[in-house]
């Protein structure tokens, strides 16, 4: 299990954090921005600085998703920001309409702190990879991409996730610079 002050979220903290999420879309669909958060309206386990990636999606199909690998902010505002972003600014995707957001299916991905995996060649750091656990942020030079754990339900083994990895990062999926670093994370996901 992840190793964070959220692992103490409560079905209720979870349930107003999709509350949250969803309450932030309404309110861009009206306002065009994210809904205003008043902290001391939320529990203190919500007020802390919390990294979080909203996924919308609709029929089973990705509709958006946005997010932060670092903790910057309180969680609750966190995942505010990022609902709306999701729904609104993600650039894969034109803005959410009215229509569309009967039929969103929000999920949200509480990150863990991420660390540095040590490895001494790609066929080591696949050895050490966690299938359906560890999210990965992979940076070379200038190139940075993650994958958060959920991805693992599309690309089961190891050599794939890092192979997709390395394309979204933009580097060739055969390629393995000597620049390259891993970091881990996992995810309390709802």
């Amino acid at each position: 299990m992840a190793h964070t002050q959220f692992t103490e979220l409560n079905i209720d903290d979870k349930k107003c954090l999709r509350s949250i999420a969803k309450s932030s879309i309404d309110y861009g669909l009206q306002h065009q921005q994210a809904l205003p958060i008043n902290l001391s309206d939320y529990s203190e386990l919500l007020q802390v600085d919390g990294a979080s990636f909203v996924t919308l999606n609709i029929n089973g199909q990705l509709r958006g998703c946005i997010g932060t690998l670092e903790a910057h902010q309180p969680l609750v505002k966190d995942v505010a920001e990022h609902a709306f972003a999701a729904a609104f600014q993600d650039p894969r995707f034109p803005s959410l309409t009215r229509d569309e957001f009967e039929k969103l299916d929000i999920h949200l991905s509480i990150l863990t702190p991420a660390t540095p995996i040590h490895f001494t060649s790609e066929k080591d750091l696949l050895a050490q990879l966690r299938p359906g656990v560890d999210g990965l942020i992979l940076q070379a030079g200038y190139n940075k991409g993650t994958f958060l754990p959920s991805v693992w339900e599309q690309l089961s083994t190891p050599a794939d996730f890092l192979k997709h990895l390395k394309v979204k990062a933009g580097l060739n999926m055969n390629d393995w610079p000597d620049n390259v670093q891993v970091f881990r994370y996992e995810t309390i996901s709802f």
